[in-house]
């Protein structure tokens, strides 16, 4: 499938690129991705970030540039600016951010001194590192004071593993944290900015909601809008916003110009504009209608995988989703099975996951309970329900019989004629 792709012409003197190119382009056309922060840009999101604009140093902001040059630049930064604002309803935008770790970090700059106290996700709940882990520089400037969530409890009507919000409570009455942290990276339901509003108030916090899962979801009205609830909201483009690769910010007007300041020249140097410029084209993207219908289907194609992995035998975290992702425990299924296997496994056959922590884990991180899997990315392929369930059986059969190489090789096959109905980038090589 990889015989007419573009690279070739496109990298005529870098053979080894150009063929590295090819196999990834091979890669995602012919296997299935289902990795929760990952999608299927546009080939106008492409053509945008690999554009000139790569070639222009242009620190500082529209109109306050320390390089000349940048008057077409301003005009490209301004028109991501406006569209974003507009798509979330929100008050000020920077989408400079080369990141959403970057996006984090430049919030807490933003907001707090070093030492203050946040309140924030534990990242083996389904937080993220920056959310105040260890390993993040973030617990070594700021005092992170970690929520969590609600115990298993075994019954389906309440399975538990949700947010806490009487933790939350509990902690902030109890730290007083000048900021409170909304969002996760590992968690299937959704998460509503009025419930931190509220405890945020009551203890004289203020609250960031880091969207960088659900920012396409959001944008599409398949999850509840935090803007004009929380303070600020972070997020990446890359995900279910189904732009390039990079971060954003949205924040009141009164803290525009303490988050600019964080990003320039707090935390980055100059912009990547080629970058600026496809989150652009994302954004005029995710404004259509169209998108609306996308977001929803996300939902709904997540909703059925996970009804189709369970009676496959996987125990669903938090018993279901209602977001694009599920978040399997891999010990009722086989509990000598690992997360880190069944990754490793499934690339074999085609499938392309993330091993992943479940609540409680006695595993190590790099090895897991878990899988994270999500559907954005084949949603953007054109699969549906129908779909979901067929790749759930798949999943099974390969994980079951993971030992037999005539049955991963079968597997790899039906994966690849299901991925030949569904090709993300069939204009890009035909």
């Amino acid at each position: 499938m990889s015989a007419s792709s573009p690279f070739a012409e496109w990298i005529t003197d870098d053979p080894e690129i150009s063929r590295l190119l090819d196999e990834e382009l091979n890669r995602q056309r012919t296997t299935l991705q289902l990795i929760a922060s990952e999608n299927f840009t546009s080939p106008a999101v492409l053509a945008a970030s690999g554009s000139v604009l790569t070639n222009k140093y242009s620190e500082g902001y529209p109109g306050r540039r320390y390089y000349g040059g940048n008057q077409v630049v301003d005009q490209v930064e301004d028109l991501a600016r406006d569209r974003l604002t507009e798509l979330f309803g929100a008050d000020h935008a920077n989408v400079q951010p080369h990141s959403g770790a970057n996006a984090n970090v430049a919030v807490y700059q933003a907001l707090l001194d070093p030492g203050d106290t946040v309140l924030a996700m534990r990242l083996d709940q389904g937080g993220h590192l920056t959310h105040g882990s260890p390993a993040s520089i973030t617990s070594k400037i700021w005092n992170f004071v970690s929520y969590g969530l609600t115990p298993a409890s075994g019954d389906p009507d309440n399975p538990g593993e949700m947010i806490d919000m009487n933790q939350v409570r509990d902690l902030a009455l109890a730290e007083r944290p000048k900021l409170i942290v909304a969002g996760a990276t590992a968690y299937a339901r959704t998460i509503d900015a009025k419930d931190y509003r509220e405890i945020a108030d009551e203890v004289g916090a203020m609250l960031m909601f880091d969207a960088a899962h659900p920012a396409g979801l959001i944008a599409g009205g398949a999850h509840p809008n935090p803007v004009g609830i929380a303070d600020v909201m972070t997020f990446t483009t890359h995900k279910t916003l189904r732009g390039p690769r990079g971060g954003a910010i949205l924040c009141r007007e009164d803290l525009a110009k303490k988050v600019d300041g964080a990003i320039f020249p707090g935390l980055q140097g100059g912009p990547l504009e080629h970058a600026i410029a496809a989150k652009a084209v994302a954004f005029k993207e995710a404004l259509d209608p169209s998108f609306s219908v996308y977001a929803h289907q996300v939902v709904a194609n997540a909703a059925a995988l996970a009804v189709a992995l369970e009676q496959q035998g996987f125990r669903l975290v938090s018993g279901g989703t209602d977001n694009h992702l599920v978040l399997l425990d891999l010990r009722t299924f086989d509990e000598d099975l690992t997360g880190k296997e069944a990754q490793e496994v499934m690339d074999r056959a085609g499938i392309t996951v993330n091993r992943n922590t479940v609540p409680d884990d006695p595993r190590s991180p790099f090895v897991t309970s878990g899988l994270r899997l999500g559907t954005a990315a084949e949603t953007t392929a054109g699969m549906g329900e129908v779909q979901m369930a067929e790749i759930a059986r798949l999943i099974g059969t390969v994980l079951k019989d993971r030992n037999d190489e005539a049955v991963i090789t079968s597997v790899r096959k039906e994966v690849a004629e299901l991925c030949g109905a569904f090709d993300p980038y069939a204009s890009l090589v035909n």
